[in-house]
């Protein structure tokens, strides 16, 4: 069964390049983001674990952890991040999982269930393996997202989401379209105007259903 917005992740236990652990124990109190790649060595994915290194510093700032998925081994996987720093000019500091066997990928629904990796299997092989999960510290899916092999994933905008879910995580609050942090945010409706008003205060009423209220950082 697909994963769905709000399901619980699979508990796997995964081996990377950093080491062998469960997901949940690995996620503990943080976010987390989880992105996965058709192959190592391959120019687009290479950009992509590039773009994620160089954003550590953002990843901390959030308490978010994050944690690559490849189709290949272990020791291939040491070797590529050799390759993806040198491009980056920046650590790849984070860990890997080795989904040789597709469990990984078929857990998180993204291959078809019948799908099988050729030995001598090339990145076209595995054309569906370009996911984004962002997960929260109770262990679930708040965001969801496939590229195609072709497109390489924005990873301004991914963090750009993960602080519109951390902003509007159990609290009454919206972001509206392009929001980035610091910008109005907008009310949930689930709130009367004077539960609103009470709560964030002062509101801006564009529409009965369009309620700004200034972010409450």
């Amino acid at each position: 069964m697909a994963l769905r917005i709000n399901d619980t992740i699979p508990n796997l236990t995964v081996e990377t390049d950093e080491g062998t652990f469960a997901l949940h124990d690995w996620i503990g109190d943080s976010w987390a983001i989880i992105f996965s790649h058709p192959k190592d060595f391959t120019p687009v994915c290479t950009t992509e674990f590039g773009a994620v290194a160089q954003l550590a510093a953002e990843w901390a700032k959030r308490d978010t952890k994050v944690l690559g998925v490849s189709v290949d081994n272990v020791e291939e996987h040491r070797k590529w991040k050799s390759d993806i720093e040198a491009y980056a000019k920046a650590k790849a500091g984070f860990p890997i999982v080795a989904d040789t066997d597709l469990e990984f990928s078929k857990a998180f629904d993204m291959l078809p269930a019948d799908f099988y990796l050729p030995d001598g299997r090339s990145a076209a092989d595995s054309a569906t393996v370009r996911s984004v999960f962002i997960v929260s510290p109770d262990k679930k899916v708040q965001l969801m997202m496939t590229y195609p092999m072709s497109a390489g994933r924005n990873f301004a905008e991914v963090l750009r989401a993960l602080d519109a879910l951390q902003k509007t995580w159990g609290v009454p609050l919206a972001t509206p379209a392009n929001w980035i942090a610091g910008q109005d945010v907008i009310a949930a409706l689930s709130l009367s105007d004077e539960e609103a008003t009470e709560k964030f205060g002062e509101m801006n009423v564009q529409l009965p259903y369009l309620r700004w209220v200034k972010d409450p950082a």
